[in-house]
């Protein structure tokens, strides 16, 4: 959760995309001269998730009475009827319209707090699969130079989702695939490179699906060879989270020969058992899994995955289960992201037969210690190393496989600096940077 200052205050549930998209919201709120608003920015993933949303809004009236509550994101997007019953609600903005910075001064009255919202419409919401827009408000605003300094910019250059996996909200959420032009991206990305960044991040919510929609139908593949022939001075270019099985031949063969693109991806893998895989509608098996991580591995032993994993969905077994943990050593996971499952409303698996609760959270429990002790092997091979550091605000930076370090020296964001890994918490590394007093690294 993020918050901002008085005027205009954005708070963020949920995934890294939203956080981004917050950034360029918290900026167009600001530039239309509103005041006394909290935006919440929801999430949809999970049944809980609406269940925050929902509750951070009532502590928020109850903290600020007077202040204007506007509700956006994907909760807001799949059920705009849950946030209208609520009376400290002033009103429900739509995916498709929160970041386009007319939204902010034309449909969002710059009022007194007692005015209510008696002159424009309280619900905001369209037909999310109606949408087909490209333009590149897409990529606007999201450079996290608040929390990162300038170091590392996150370049969102798709939305929504094509697939319907049977336990996934999202897609209701986002609306159908969409992607932003190459040439676009690679102009955003060399303005941000001009302006200090290091590193760029390439952000969507289904990033192999990238520009089937567009003239060509180019995949992400081509559009990371553009970014990095029309972009050289780009030090550092990285791929957040993909679907492997959609990951094409030129992508793969870019990660597996290309300096510039970083060591590290997060899998949607989701389980580890075929028959369940099949019942969610996910277009890989396991082992297509362990091929894909196994074949980049070989080429960069360096290589770090980190992955997605549901427990206790719908008519798992003890056995199935059982097969989703084994994946954590089978694929050579680090980073591990566990979700308890929930049924949400509306998709094919809550119709499913469900698994007991407390079944499911013993086993996410189950989970989330493999992927402790599996973070533990990767941080313990770093100590007694040296490797190159991207450094952020608050003494912290990133490896290239993007495990976090933290130093006792301060150094300025953005640094590309080499450092001496002498231990770690279980969490993250502890480092020295190898520069003198300073702490800052010359290239």
């Amino acid at each position: 959760m993020t918050m901002d200052a008085p005027s205009v205050e954005v708070i963020t549930l949920g995934c890294r995309l939203n956080t981004l998209e917050s950034e360029a919201i918290r900026k167009a709120a600001r530039e239309a001269g509103q005041t006394d608003l909290v935006i919440v920015n929801t999430c949809a993933v999970t049944a809980e998730a609406v269940r925050q949303a929902r509750q951070t809004i009532r502590r928020l009236k109850r903290d600020s009475p007077d202040r204007r509550i506007i509700i956006t994101g994907c909760a807001a997007q799949t059920e705009p009827e849950t946030f209208a019953a609520m009376s400290e609600v002033s009103q429900i903005i739509g995916n498709d319209i929160k970041l386009k910075p007319e939204t902010w001064s034309e449909t969002v009255p710059t009022m007194p707090p007692d005015f209510g919202i008696a002159a424009t419409e309280r619900v905001l919401v369209n037909d999310i699969m109606s949408t087909r827009e490209t333009a590149g408000h897409m990529i606007a605003g999201n450079q996290i130079d608040t929390l990162e300094g300038r170091a590392r910019a996150f370049v969102q250059v798709q939305n929504g989702c094509d697939h319907r996996c049977t336990f996934c909200i999202i897609p209701f959420g986002r609306g159908n695939s969409r992607s932003v032009p190459m040439g676009e991206v690679t102009a955003q990305i060399a303005r941000l490179v001009a302006s200090g960044y290091r590193e760029v991040v390439l952000t969507g919510v289904d990033l192999t699906s990238y520009g089937a929609d567009l003239p060509g139908a180019p995949k992400l593949g081509t559009l990371v060879k553009a970014i990095l022939d029309h972009v050289p001075d780009l030090k550092r270019l990285r791929i957040s989270s993909i679907d492997s099985i959609e990951a094409d031949a030129l992508l793969i063969s870019l990660l597996k020969e290309e300096a510039r693109l970083m060591p590290h991806l997060h899998l949607s893998l989701q389980a580890g058992d075929d028959l369940t895989l099949k019942r969610m509608k996910r277009r890989h098996s396991r082992a297509d899994a362990i091929r894909f991580c196994a074949e980049l591995r070989a080429a960069r032993p360096e290589f770090v995955f980190g992955a997605d994993i549901i427990t206790g969905f719908p008519t798992e077994t003890e056995a199935m289960f059982e097969n989703s943990l084994r994946l954590i050593d089978d694929c050579g996971l680090t980073f591990l992201h566990v979700f308890p499952y929930s049924p949400r409303a509306g998709t094919p698996a809550a119709r499913m037969p469900q698994v007991a609760g407390d079944v499911i959270k013993a086993r996410a429990a189950r989970l989330r210690e493999a992927g402790r002790l599996a973070l533990a092997r990767h941080l313990d091979g770093w100590v007694g190393q040296e490797a190159d550091i991207l450094t952020e605000r608050g003494q912290i930076g990133h490896l290239d496989d993007f495990t976090t370090v933290r130093f006792s020296e301060i150094a300025e964001p953005g640094t590309l600096a080499r450092a001496r890994i002498t231990g770690h918490d279980g969490t993250r590394l502890a480092g020295m940077l190898l520069t003198g007093a300073c702490g800052i690294a010359a290239e």
